[in-house]
């Protein structure tokens, strides 16, 4: 592994994960969403000598072949990944996340690339039938986001039985950390208590997550692309422990020193039969298969995200007054 492509490299994992690689000393092309105001996204912050950013769209073909030459390793993290907004606009969903991960496979496949990570989801799983959540857990669409994550990785998988493409579909619990949008529970309090808010806004805080700090999703992506006997396999990243919202709520409240309360806000909810209750993952494979362990506690992470968060510089990026959905 030397030459790598990483799709939706100026988003969250993306960023992270492109500038772990470059300390790895790699050599990155970053593929940033096209934009007419030339912004790079979290790779503003970014600057190396073996990095080159390209800005475009998974969703066109031809554009995915360009930028695929050369590369042996594709990380391909490219995705609408907002689950309220695809209850609004699925057809973007389906554009972005399924066909947009079959152009990448197609791109990998003609050009002969050496292994392709497609990024899926837990929540594909949907709530937990039982935990903790292996990969042979049943898929359930609760929303249409996480319906084209299943299609996505169906036609990742296709294209390894059919194809034999070396591809592998990691698949992380919920990651948080530095540069997460707003919409997901740990940005959304933490920003609204570093703006001074009393009340709370938040959907529901019962449902339980399995929260992966954002450095430790990156060293899973590393440590399965380096790893043999990994073509055609799902893997989770995930910690095998489970919070709920609300403790997590209180964790960080804890850690700001903050006196508040919370308001359950109607439009952060989901409908009733889309929310995943429960999520515990079981990383066992990912142990085995590369010795991967989560090096980052939960409130061990929360600080450093609290930390970023509350620096004047990056909270003025983010509108705590607004549901970003």
């Amino acid at each position: 592994m030397k030459n790598v492509l990483v799709t939706g490299a100026d988003g969250f994992i993306g960023s992270h994960l492109t500038e772990l690689l470059l300390d790895e000393g790699l050599n990155v092309r970053a593929l940033a969403q096209y934009n007419s105001f030339n912004n790079w996204g979290w790779l503003e912050q970014v600057r190396h000598p073996n990095l080159e950013i390209v800005c475009g769209d998974v969703r066109d073909a031809d554009f995915c072949r360009h930028i695929t030459r050369g590369i042996d390793t594709v990380f391909h993290l490219a995705a609408l990944i907002a689950i309220p907004y695809s209850y609004v606009a699925p057809d973007s969903y389906v554009d972005t996340n399924i066909k947009g991960t079959l152009n990448m496979l197609q791109a990998a496949r003609d050009l002969g690339v050496e292994k392709i990570l497609v990024t899926s989801t837990s929540e594909v799983y949907g709530t937990a039938m039982y935990v903790p959540i292996d990969e042979k857990h049943p898929r359930q669409p609760q929303s249409p986001y996480s319906a084209t994550k299943i299609g996505a990785d169906a036609i990742a998988k296709s294209f390894y039985n059919a194809f034999d493409l070396p591809v592998t579909i990691v698949r992380p619990f919920n990651t948080y950390g530095p540069r997460q949008s707003a919409r997901a529970i740990i940005p959304t309090v933490i920003t609204q208590i570093a703006d001074g808010a009393k009340e709370i806004m938040v959907g529901d805080l019962s449902p339980t997550r399995d929260f992966n700090f954002v450095k430790d999703t990156c060293r899973g992506f590393l440590a399965i692309a380096r790893s043999e006997g990994v073509a055609g396999e799902e893997i989770n990243i995930a910690t095998g422990k489970e919070v709920t919202m609300k403790e997590t709520l209180e964790t960080i409240a804890r850690l700001m020193d903050a006196d508040i309360r919370w308001t359950v806000d109607p439009q952060r909810l989901r409908p009733s039969k889309s929310e995943v209750r429960r999520l515990l993952g079981d990383s066992t494979k990912l142990r085995e298969l590369t010795g991967w362990k989560p090096q980052f506690p939960l409130e061990e992470g929360l600080r450093q995200t609290i930390s970023w968060f509350t620096d004047k510089d990056n909270l003025k990026m983010y509108k705590s007054d607004i549901y970003n959905q």
